[in-house]
């Protein structure tokens, strides 16, 4: 096992780090910007190293300052959390070539599955279902029309090195193709340093369900149940629950045999999710894969007892998994809101200081956060300031006990997105389980067209 880990992150993730690192009885580091000098992480560790100023790329995104913090403070090993470098290969292999262990999967499943078209290749030749679409990135406009022709409009144009919902564009008809391409293209260079995209098919009104997987470097590999993923805006997952409510009990087996051999076609280690699209006849296709711990990894951890971040570093470190297929039983339901500082309906940023800070709790609550009164949420990194989850022994109770914890939340001095998760939670589709990718954002719409005329 490791001796002490450098943690290359920030927020309610370096916070679960420490937690689960402390548990293996693993010293932790916390790496920080100079905006996060007083964070709730920093504090939690066992020792701090500052590695430069607020801006992402000079600290967090920062691989020389961040190796040689973890070379400095004596670390054998590297988690990167989510976000900023996790699913780099290229920083994964300088850990490597440095000498330390990186808290992740082998970096040629970081690199295969990063590049998304190459990717959708592999699945095909395994025989996971695939969305029609280029079998590789698109090289010139008239190629992307032709391909565009071929698998019939709308069609989705997805940066290869895509991610967090950034370097996609829904086209519907010829006209916007290329503005839709070059938009893409300059997302992706930013976000991505690469300017590469494809195309796939856009399936109108599909759900988003994700399969969690944890495998470990001895060829062991188990699937912890799925993830429904559906209310999203711009591309950006809002709450997520498990188990789904599209899935019956034959769709998730094969769903999740599928989520198997994806791991399995590319010999992957460590903790990953495999992402599928199921249409409204419940067919399914295959998406992409992170290679790295989700942000609502928590739900799957409420339904399965299972450690998901304890088991990354205990697979990172070559130990075998501590749970077997069997072993896997979900049990009741779990509903996660992503608590950002943002106005709930505009989504404008709500940088500042939080003056005060009361969590939730009671029966069946979780909280992941990194608040604290007296600290300050910076403007320079995601939004995303707190996870609530709830669980239940089925959807109704889980519903129940997440608007309670959302009422007994209390934060001061920012502008939070309570108000959209309690009046989601009361809407009727949302209630039924009606839900699709699209859902959230013409909800909103709908919300605002009611509050002009109200007003």
């Amino acid at each position: 096992m490791f001796r002490k880990v450098l943690i290359a992150n920030r927020g309610e993730i370096a916070v679960r780090v420490v937690r689960a690192c402390r548990e293996l009885g693993i010293a932790t580091v916390a790496a920080y910007s100079t905006a996060d000098r007083d964070a709730l992480h920093v504090r939690l560790a066992d020792e701090q190293i500052c590695i430069g100023p607020p801006p992402a790329e000079q600290s967090y995104l920062n691989m020389p300052a961040l190796i040689s913090a973890a070379q400095a403070r004596g670390c054998d090993a590297v988690h990167p959390g989510y976000g900023f470098l996790s699913e780099n290969g290229d920083f994964a292999e300088a850990c490597q070539r440095s000498g330390l262990a990186f808290i992740g999967p082998r970096v040629r499943n970081i690199k295969l599955m990063g590049d998304k078209a190459r990717a959708r290749r592999f699945m095909r030749r395994a025989g996971v279902p695939v969305l029609p679409g280029s079998s590789s990135s698109v090289r010139t406009l008239d190629e992307a029309h032709q391909i565009a022709r071929e698998i019939g409009y709308p069609v989705l144009v997805k940066a290869t090195g895509g991610g967090g919902g950034r370097g996609l564009r829904v086209v519907h008809d010829p006209t916007e193709l290329a503005a839709a391409v070059d938009a893409s293209r300059g997302e992706g260079q930013a976000a991505f340093g690469q300017a590469r995209v494809y195309l796939e098919k856009y399936v109108e009104r599909a759900r988003h369900v994700e399969f969690q997987i944890i495998a470990d470097q001895l060829r062991n590999a188990v699937q912890l149940g799925e993830r429904e993923c559906s209310l999203q805006r711009r591309y950006q997952k809002v709450l997520e629950e498990g188990p789904s409510p599209a899935l019956d009990r034959r769709l998730r087996a094969r769903m999740g045999r599928a989520a198997l051999r994806v791991a399995s076609a590319i010999g992957y280690t460590n903790v990953g999710t495999v992402e599928f699209l199921v249409d409204p006849h419940g067919t399914f296709y295959f998406i992409e894969m992170n290679t790295r711990v989700q942000v609502e990894h928590g739900v799957t951890e409420m339904l399965t007892g299972i450690d998901v971040v304890k088991e990354g570093i205990r697979a990172a470190a070559g130990l075998p998994l501590s749970v077997r297929q069997r072993d896997v039983i979900p049990t009741g339901h779990a509903i996660e809101c992503r608590i950002n500082a943002e106005d709930p309906f505009t989504m404008r940023p709500s940088p500042g200081t939080v003056r005060t800070v009361r969590l939730p709790g009671g029966p069946g609550i979780r909280v992941d956060s990194a608040l604290q009164a007296g600290g300050v949420v910076p403007p320079y990194y995601d939004s995303l300031v707190a996870k609530i989850i709830a669980h239940g022994r089925d959807r109704a109770e889980a519903i129940v006990r997440m608007r309670r914890a959302l009422a007994e939340l209390q934060v001061e001095g920012i502008t939070t997105n309570v108000a959209l998760h309690l009046a989601l939670l009361d809407d009727e589709g949302f209630l039924a389980g009606r839900v699709h990718t699209r859902y959230l954002e013409a909800w909103a719409g709908r919300r605002a067209v009611e509050a002009a005329r109200a007003s």
